[in-house]
C-alpha cells in the first residue's frame, strides 16, 4: 500500500501552483496538447475558470489554498493509478490526492488520451 508521509505532505501543501503550472503547460504542448486542453482538465478538476486560473497564478497561492478555493468534480474519485510513485486512491491525505488528481490528469492529456475520456 502506498501511503504518503506526513512530510511528502507537508511539503506538497507548500509548493505554489504558479511554480508547476509552467511544468504542465510545457508537459502538454511538447506532445502535442494545447494551453486550453490544459485549462480545460484543470476547469473540470476545479471548477476554475480561465481567469480564476490566472488569478491563482499570479497570486502565487499553495496547493493547499488551490484546492481549498476549488469545487472538486464530484467524478474526481474515479481518477485512479499510479502517479509520482503512488496510487492514487489509496492516498489517504485529501490534499495529496487532490494533487495528484491534477497531475494524473495533466499526465493522460500528454499520452494523448482522449478528451471525453479524462474528463470521466
Amino acid at each position: 500500500m502506498s501511503i504518503t508521509t506526513p512530510e511528502h505532505d507537508a511539503k506538497i501543501a507548500k509548493i505554489t501552483f504558479a511554480s508547476v503550472y509552467p511544468h504542465y503547460v510545457n508537459k502538454v504542448e511538447k506532445k502535442g496538447r494545447t494551453k486550453e486542453e490544459l485549462h480545460q482538465v484543470i476547469t473540470w478538476l476545479t471548477g476554475f475558470d480561465d481567469a480564476m486560473i490566472q488569478e491563482l497564478i499570479d497570486t502565487k497561492v499553495t496547493f493547499e489554498t488551490f484546492f481549498a478555493k476549488a469545487t472538486l468534480n464530484p467524478n474526481a474519485h474515479l481518477i485512479k493509478g499510479v502517479i509520482c510513485g503512488y496510487r492514487i486512491e489509496d492516498i489517504t491525505t485529501p490534499l495529496t490526492q487532490q494533487t495528484r488528481y491534477l497531475d494524473k490528469l495533466v499526465d493522460e492529456l500528454a499520452k494523448g488520451r482522449k478528451m471525453e475520456k479524462i474528463l470521466r
